[in-house]
């Protein structure tokens, strides 16, 4: 075993990490960006090298600065966590070059896996189903689009290299897909420096069934399956395991191919196969295919984790330092069900954008696994993937399983920017989803039940006025309340996103106050840690300039309105378009003078590692572009201005 390793990773994954190699008494070296200084895998590692600036490839794509650190502090292993260098076969070269240990498969294994058209040649020799489709080096428009239409429509245009659904897209009819191509081709060239896609048919009720493997370089055996079908926009929200619905048949074909495909490449470290499954007619052994191995550990490991009692990462150092498998296939077991479901800083109502702020208050509840990389007062910053946690829970059953997923998702505290804690909350009571029916049209299918925000009660009202007596200052002396002729009052307007209210609060005396509000009126009375109503005691997070409440289903947020601002706000209206995230401006779709309906794009904005279409709120013409194409801006930044048609 290392005596020291680095982990040339960030946030989540690096802290993971760590936590293993403390237990197994291997010292550890961070590295970090400008932008993580202060960030928990900093504070948490042995040792700590500053490696660069904020933007990836200024820090964690630096190949040389990763080797220098690893070198300078005495390491002996690079563990790549996943994402960044983890699947670059010249990084691994470089490793190795001198005299370092790449925590992970080799660099020919990764070749031969990284592009997805030479990947399923192989997998065809191998003995694995692959899906039907367009995998050849041709990447002229009108040859893809021959391809596609003797493929038979809906297709699915995917980047050759890559994956978490950067540079895919579905085409439905022939009409769509010049547009959907040049999208596609644009976010993988952005994403992976490689814009070559294959085309696939899509399967009309797919789920995406992924199994663990773990090799040695020699033999191969696999960790069960994962079903990773809960996605929006090609990107997994809550995974399980097993896999619902799942045969002893099926688990062994899909698990034999999975193996087999691990051993053609002499696979060494942790690794997945993604399979799509038709589940059209059940889970079937002549209706599953081979879409792409992911030649690292993944995000989702976790619950497999959960199922085996195994701890991944420990495998991955054992292996890596030249021991044997830790166990045979026929030794590996199931043991109950888990979920993982992912926390997001993301505006859901706007589309699901990434959000970012300071992490006002962040706590995770008893009874469920958290892996997180960040703590209360760190900053999800616009540089890298907006992910809070993954909130883990396993049981006996799937419905213990899920029913304390949904319970630790209703007890997750945190305040400081939006989350979409909600909707994770929705899915997990999802009716389809409880009963096992799951595929990766779901989330889309319900987007607007999912998404509607929950109706707000009076005692939410009175709970978010309660916890804001905190923001008033009231004094505590036994004379707090004496006016004359009528009781000292305070009044405060809120804001909660999807209503607002004022609050007038009126003290009688230090410890009993009257909170009114929309014709309503509540007694409230101080206690030694703040505020309660009719016995319910909220717990506030103050910060700048509101208060979050939590408490068991619920989780309440409210500004404290500057009502000078309010009463003075003329505001630009819908007139101009403001980017809701810093981000770089990837392409602007209008010129001045050009008609615009509502909803058509106006610009493409590429923030956290996706690409966000900005459209109009109105009908209009462009009366002034404010950005040009490669400028990096600013959150609220004005980008386009219309006025009104003639």
């Amino acid at each position: 075993m290392f005596d020291k390793i680095l982990i040339a990773n960030r946030g989540e994954i690096a802290c993971r990490v760590i936590e293993t190699a403390r237990r197994l008494g291997v010292s550890t070296v961070a590295v970090y960006s400008d932008a993580d200084a202060r960030a928990r895998h900093v504070a948490i590692a042995d040792e700590a090298v500053h490696i660069g600036g904020p933007a990836p490839k200024d820090s964690y794509l630096r190949c040389d600065a990763i080797i220098a650190a690893a070198k300078a502090t005495g390491a002996k292993a690079i563990h790549p966590g996943y994402g960044f260098l983890s699947e670059n076969p010249e990084f691994v070269d470089a490793v190795e070059a001198t005299g370092l240990v790449f925590i992970g498969p080799s660099a020919k294994a990764i070749r031969a896996m990284g592009l997805k058209d030479a990947a399923k040649a192989l997998m065809e020799k191998a003995g694995v189903p692959v899906v039907p489709g367009y995998h050849g080096d041709n990447q002229d428009p009108e040859h893809l689009a021959g391809a596609a239409d003797a493929i038979g429509y809906p297709v699915l245009i995917k980047a050759v290299a890559g994956g978490g659904g950067k540079g895919m897209r579905r085409v439905d009819r022939p009409a769509d897909f010049a547009a959907a191509l040049k999208s596609a081709r644009g976010e993988a060239a952005t994403a992976f420096g490689n814009d070559a896609v294959l085309i696939e048919k899509y399967v009309l009720s797919p789920r995406h069934i992924e199994v663990q493997v773990f090799g040695d370089g020699s033999d191969a055996v696999h960790l069960f399956e994962r079903d990773c079908s809960l996605q929006r926009r090609h990107q997994k929200v809550i995974e399980e395991a097993p896999a619902p619905g799942m045969t002893e048949p099926m688990r062994r074909a899909m698990g034999g191919a999975a193996v087999r495909a691990a051993k053609a490449i002499g696979y060494s470290g942790a690794g997945t196969i993604e399979f799509i499954v038709d589940g059209s007619e059940g889970l079937r052994e002549d209706r599953f295919w081979f879409m792409e191995m992911n030649t690292r550990l993944q995000v989702e490991h976790p619950v497999t984790e959960a199922i085996t009692g195994l701890d991944l990462v420990e495998w991955q150092l054992r292996v890596a330092s030249g021991e044997p498998l830790p166990k045979r296939q026929e030794e590996l077991a199931i043991n109950g069900h888990a979920f993982e479901a992912r926390l997001y800083a993301e505006d859901v109502p706007a589309g699901f954008l990434p959000a970012t702020g300071t992490l006002a208050h962040l706590a995770f509840p008893a009874g469920c696994r958290a892996d997180t990389g960040v703590r209360t007062g760190d900053v999800i910053s616009p540089w890298y993937d907006p992910m809070i946690a993954k909130v883990i829970t396993h049981g006996p059953t799937r419905d213990i399983a899920l029913a304390k997923l949904a319970r630790a998702l209703d007890d997750c505290q945190v305040a400081g920017t939006v989350t979409n804690l909600a909707f994770l909350g929705a899915l997990a009571r999802h009716p389809g989803f409880a009963a096992g029916k799951v595929d990766t049209g779901l989330i889309d299918r319900d987007l607007a039940t999912l998404t509607t925000p929950p109706e707000r009660s009076d005692l939410d009202k009175a709970m978010v006025a309660t916890a804001a007596l905190a923001l008033a200052n009231l004094p505590e002396s036994p004379l707090a309340g004496f006016s004359l002729w009528q009781p000292l009052s305070h009044r405060l307007a809120m804001d909660c996103g999807d209503t607002s209210f004022d609050t007038l609060i009126e003290l009688s005396s230090a410890a009993e106050v009257a909170v009114r509000f929309d014709g309503q009126s509540v007694s409230a009375s101080r206690l030694s840690n703040g505020w309660s109503i009719d016995g319910r005691a909220p717990l506030p997070v103050v910060h700048a300039d509101g208060v979050h409440v939590f408490g068991p289903g619920r989780a309440l947020s409210a500004k404290v309105v500057d009502e000078l601002a309010r009463s003075n706000s003329g505001g630009a209206g819908s007139d101009v378009t403001l980017a809701p995230m810093p981000g770089l401006v990837k392409a602007v779709m209008v010129d001045v003078g050009q008609s615009v309906g509502a909803g058509d794009p106006l610009c493409i904005l590429e923030a956290m590692k996706m690409e966000h279409t900005l459209r109009a709120a109105r009908d209009g013409v462009v009366a002034e572009v404010l950005v040009s194409e490669g400028s990096q801006i600013e959150a609220g930044a004005a980008l386009v201005r219309l006025e009104a048609k003639e």
